[in-house]
């Protein structure tokens, strides 16, 4: 491995024999190759250079789906630097010294960062307490309303009561009639949701960890980020909440805070033209958004540093634990709920716990494991189904799964509330007055276990096939609610067993006439192991679940219970739910994580037939049509194509800024010459040059002689190995350093180049021999639950059809109403109907991988 530089090509030509030595003309060029601005002997090309990088630059942030250069991106950043040491030293030679307009442009400058981290941590705090205002008011409109003020949820309308209020009334005193308006708001919610998401941000749908981790690494998704993404998210997460889906607000919380350090960034030059430093304001955006969905700032900051970002120094921990601090100092100060919580669920508990409780600790943290491994299997299934059937009908999905939720739900005491709500009763300890639907008491002991036992499973379906649907949506609080649910059942049997023989000796530990068991503790690891479980993430869960609860006596057993689930999830395979994601939607990211032995030289899996530039010899036209004919995003500059000598790298982005800037200003014709590497014996012009007027008298005169110099545009340096170094280290190159491509170099002369979709391909093929799997069984499965489907909705669509007839509504006009899911004729519904529908494939994400790159 070596970073290319001329003097070490210098020292290792006239080694070289036989056909790998080169002449002195090319050893003269490769030396001429480093620009001015390396050797930092002319201010003015210093001062251009910098105008093209920041044009380029500003080219760049408009491409989609590419990924950013991270080597090219510091070398960038110390050509920034070394044109503002330049200007200051001019300064100081024009005028003499520092004045305070100067001195007040320096301190703004270097406070630049302070200021983004303060505004963008301030602006989440607030969008975070509105978001906790109007989702309690919409999860309580569903059951009844307030008649002293209708904007009142019901905690704010019966203050200071602890078993409701004649203020607050239910909608009817007719149970079926709630239920109905329970089902009807439920579906007007998702729908508005969904709609907002597919008409004005397709972005917004989802949590968003997976694309942003993705985008925190170096890979541009253009609008993922946007303000439509940040204000469609802000509006249709409190619906999809309120509409009773098993969603959660506290994942999507991070896309949203992201969004809104993305958006107030671009505001300040410093960041709008750095991605360096918008990586910084990115990964503490997502420590603030943590923090204020958990109360949580240095869980936040640990969530961010484990889970988010492959690359966090000791300057971003820091402003990562800035933002976080001011994000929750705000929404303290807005105090959403008037109770001094940060957020709802958030509990203190005054006693102790006993070693014999071990035990259950270690059955709960079991459970997480399983939990974690059983969904992500089984939401991947269903998230295919999804992407093969019902990409379609994204709208109508969020709406039939709200409709069939609230249908569900609306019996169970645990599933009818909101899940921070139900996860905020479970919590607590029983002593002190706090008894929701007599979960404490003795006699319905058992009732409650079997209740708690049903909303467990309920909600693990629900959270399967709704997470992913198109409408904003996490996983956190759902998974959380589901280990409460689990965790508060365990702690009922527990104490049941305690009362039913309190003379054992398995619980000689408890003190007579004190309480021994806390159910409410059980709750509050379940939710731990849960949270662990699908996420797969240890340091952080512990950190939040102790600012949560405050209790230092617990931080043993949280540890206890997530160190067994991470063990149990290990077993059924590497990464969480947002890491699986990733792999599923075939993103280009190589997770620090994953450790893999594959054996093989980077030579296996590079590629070989790379299209390459050669130095000379090229006219632009030529280099227009290399560049149409593929769509690559840089090319290797060489000698000739016959040697192969390796000369330098060019990106897509900088050669076709170059080719349009020249035939722009300085008219250059199609068979002009273009030239990589300077040479002293012809006169170039330089697309960034000025150029002298052209008039037509002369105009082709200039055209006939013209030679483009294209050699400040390459990079004269890029990183290269050797083709026997092992794809292993290849890998950890892209891991640590980042950058676009690494070539593979021999002796001088290039042999081919790898990319990270070139290490993910063979990643992917490795796993698959290793793992074979027959798909056709799932297939078959997928297709006779498509097949149901339809004939429920062509069942449907005639019994509506019949009642529209019988009531003589559209039928005179000949309207027929057709199932959306159809979509087909009524021949088409009679072959359906007869058994012989086509039948469709499940898509093969490897040739979706190939499509997509």
């Amino acid at each position: 491995m070596n970073r290319r530089s001329s003097s070490n090509s210098a020292l290792r030509q006239p080694t070289r024999t036989g056909s790998y030595t080169p002449s002195i003309r090319s050893l003269t060029r490769r030396v001429s190759t480093l620009s001015s601005a390396e050797r930092g002997h002319d201010e003015a090309a210093t001062s251009a250079d910098h105008a093209i990088n920041e044009e380029i630059e500003e080219i760049k942030r408009y491409e989609d789906f590419t990924t950013i250069d991270w080597v090219q991106d510091a070398a960038r950043e110390q050509l920034r630097r070394k044109a503002r040491r330049q200007e200051k030293a001019g300064f100081f030679e024009r005028e003499g010294g520092i004045g305070l307009r100067r001195k007040l442009w320096e301190s703004y400058d270097a406070g630049q960062a302070w200021i983004v981290v303060t505004l963008v941590g301030s602006a989440i705090g607030l969008n975070a307490a509105f978001l906790n205002i109007v989702t309690e008011w919409l999860s309580d409109i569903k059951l009844g309303h307030c008649t002293t003020a209708f904007y009142l949820n019901e905690n704010f309308c019966c203050w200071g009561a602890e078993n409701g209020c004649p203020e607050w009334k239910r909608w009817s005193g007719f149970w079926l009639w709630n239920y109905i308006l329970y089902i009807l708001f439920a579906t007007i919610f998702a729908f508005t949701s969904a709609r907002l998401v597919k008409s004005f941000a397709p972005y917004a749908a989802g949590s968003g960890i997976s694309e942003i981790k993705c985008i925190i690494a170096g890979f541009v998704m253009k609008g993922f980020l946007s303000a439509m993404t940040l204000l469609i998210k802000s509006i249709g997460l409190p619906l999809a909440i309120a509409s009773g889906l098993s969603v959660g607000k506290e994942g999507p919380s991070v896309h949203y805070a992201v969004c809104t350090g993305n958006v107030i960034s671009r505001f300040f030059d410093k960041f709008r033209r750095n991605a360096a430093k918008t990586r910084e304001i990115l990964s503490a955006s997502a420590a603030a958004g943590v923090a204020v969905a958990f109360g949580s700032p240095i869980g936040g900051v640990l969530f961010s540093l484990e889970e988010m970002s492959n690359y966090f120094p000791l300057k971003t921990m820091w402003r990562s634990y800035f933002c976080a601090l001011v994000a929750t100092a705000v929404l303290a100060a807005m105090n959403p709920f008037r109770t001094g919580q940060l957020v709802m669920f958030q509990v203190k508990y005054d006693r102790s716990w006993h070693f014999f409780e071990i035990l259950f600790y270690l059955i709960i943290g079991v459970f997480g494991g399983l939990y974690g491994a059983f969904v992500i299997k089984w939401n991947l299934r269903a998230q295919a189904f999804r992407k093969k059937y019902l990409k379609s009908y994204p709208i109508l999905e969020a709406t039939l799964l709200a409709v069939i939720t609230a249908i569900i739900c609306y019996p169970n005491m645990f599933l009818r509330i909101d899940m921070t709500e139900s996860m905020e009763i479970l919590f607590l300890e029983c002593e002190g007055g706090h008894d929701y639907d007599e979960l404490c008491d003795r006699k319905n002991r058992w009732r409650m276990i079997f209740s708690l036992a049903i909303a467990t499973i309920i909600r693990t379906l629900l959270v399967i096939i709704s997470y992913g649907c198109k409408v904003p949506a996490g996983i956190f609080v759902p998974s959380m609610a589901i280990g409460a649910s689990f965790g508060r059942m365990v702690g009922i049997f527990v104490q049941h067993l305690h009362e039913s023989f309190p003379s054992s000796a398995f619980f000689a530990a408890c003190q007579p006439d004190v309480p021994c068991i806390t159910p409410g503790t059980y709750a509050f690891l379940g939710a731990a192991a849960a949270l662990s479980g699908i996420m797969h993430i240890t340091v952080s869960v512990v950190v939040i679940m102790f600012e949560l609860t405050g209790a230092l006596t617990y931080i043993l057993p949280t540890m206890i219970v997530v160190g067994v689930t991470k063990a149990v999830s290990e077993r059924f395979g590497k990464g969480g739910i947002a890491d699986r994601a990733i792999w599923f939607n075939g993103f280009p990211f190589l997770d620090n994580k994953e450790e893999h032995t594959f054996g093989v030289p980077v030579s296996q899996v590079m590629t070989s037939n790379a299209v390459v530039l050669p130095a000379t010899g090229l006219e632009l036209r030529d280099v227009e049509r290399i560049m149409a004919e593929n769509k690559y995003q840089g090319y290797p500059i060489v000698e000739d194509p016959g040697s192969k000598i390796l000369l330098g790298y060019i990106g897509r982005t900088e050669l076709r800024y170059a080719v349009d800037k020249a035939k722009r200003d300085q008219l250059a014709p199609a068979h002009a010459k273009c030239y990589f590497t300077p040479s002293p014996s012809r006169p170039p012009i330089t697309p960034a040059s000025s150029m002298p007027a052209v008039t037509f008298d002369t105009i082709a005169a200039t055209s006939a002689q013209m030679c483009l110099d294209l050699s400040r545009f390459i990079d004269p340096t890029p990183l290269s190995v050797h083709p026997r170094l092992p794809l292993e280290t290849v890998m950890e190159l892209f891991k640590k350093m980042g950058p676009r491509v690494i070539l593979i170099e021999y002796r001088g002369r290039l042999t081919g180049l790898v990319t990270v979709k070139d290490c993910l391909k063979y990643q992917f093929k490795v796993e698959a021999q290793e793992n074979p799997r027959d798909e056709h069984a799932l297939d078959e499965g997928q297709e006779r639950i498509w097949n149901v489907m339809k004939q429920i909705a062509f069942w449907f669509d005639g019994k509506l059809n019949d009642l529209r007839s019988k009531l003589r509504i559209g039928r005179r006009q000949g309207i027929e109403l057709a199932s959306p899911i159809s979509q087909g004729s009524s021949l088409e519904r009679n072959r359906y109907n007869s058994d012989n529908g086509p039948s469709v494939e499940l898509e093969n994400r490897g040739e979706h991988e190939s499509t997509r790159g």
